[in-house]
């Protein structure tokens, strides 16, 4: 496992690397570590805005070559939200490192855990990401709990429990957007009131036995739909007594 001291001095390297390249005007700290937070498992992310005119992923391609020679980092994935560019990169001692480039001229807070570095950026003011919405969680949940009782009764029981753990998030993620809690990745699920997860017994598959499943999906969709009443949702009872008709 990493330490903190290895992941700040790949932040001194990084912010180097940054400071040494002319193409390179702007930088900013994001995530847990932004303002502060986080604790000695975060995983390190930076943003830097490239002058305008420099082709993001030429700036990004040399830094990886530069990075995997320097400190052996293995590129894992790459996430474009244009104009933005994020790549993902796994180095000794299992460290994350998170990295995104922008084009200047777009360069910006994307939500709250953001702080400058270096450099001007373009508004000063976080964008917020916008939350799920209540009625697209209810109804993809409702979807994945048909799914879950197909692949059950047809014996694909791995499928199965996949859809059957997505009815149960979607029913957490509900439970947190009520409570202005994150309701994206999991990451309100533990600030949950305990008597708000203790209702969630039970929705955990504890076997691939079919009996468990089916046990498993009923606690969920019942969580499901109670979660969306308490959120007003609309046509919560039409669905509940259609639901109730399934063998």
């Amino acid at each position: 496992m990493f330490t903190v001291e290895q992941r700040d001095a790949l932040r001194e390297r990084v912010l180097a690397l940054a400071k040494d390249d002319g193409r390179i005007v702007a930088g900013a700290a994001v995530g847990s570590l932004a303002l502060g937070g986080g604790d000695r498992f975060s995983d390190l992310d930076l943003t830097f805005a490239v002058a305008d005119g420099v082709p993001v992923a030429e700036v990004l391609d040399d830094w990886t070559r530069t990075l995997s020679h320097e400190s052996g980092a293995v590129q894992l994935v790459d996430l474009e939200r244009a104009p933005t560019i994020y790549r993902v990169f796994l180095l000794r001692d299992a460290l994350q490192f998170d990295l995104s480039l922008t084009p200047a001229a777009r360069f910006a807070p994307a939500g709250p855990r953001w702080r400058t570095l270096f450099g001007d950026i373009v508004e000063t003011q976080a964008r917020a990401p916008k939350p799920p919405a209540a009625g697209d969680l209810f109804g993809w949940g409702v979807i994945y709990g048909l799914h879950a009782r197909t692949c059950i009764e047809r014996g694909r029981v791995w499928q199965a429990e996949h859809y059957v753990g997505a009815v149960r998030d979607h029913a957490l993620s509900l439970a947190c957007l009520r409570r202005d809690l994150p309701a994206v990745q999991a990451r309100g699920y533990d600030d949950l009131p305990a008597d708000a997860l203790s209702a969630f017994d039970g929705t955990h598959v504890e076997s691939l036995d079919p009996e468990r499943l089916r046990s498993a999906l009923s606690a969920g969709m019942r969580r499901l739909l109670g979660e969306a009443r308490d959120a007003n949702l609309s046509g919560v009872d039409a669905v509940a007594e259609r639901l109730a008709g399934l063998p």
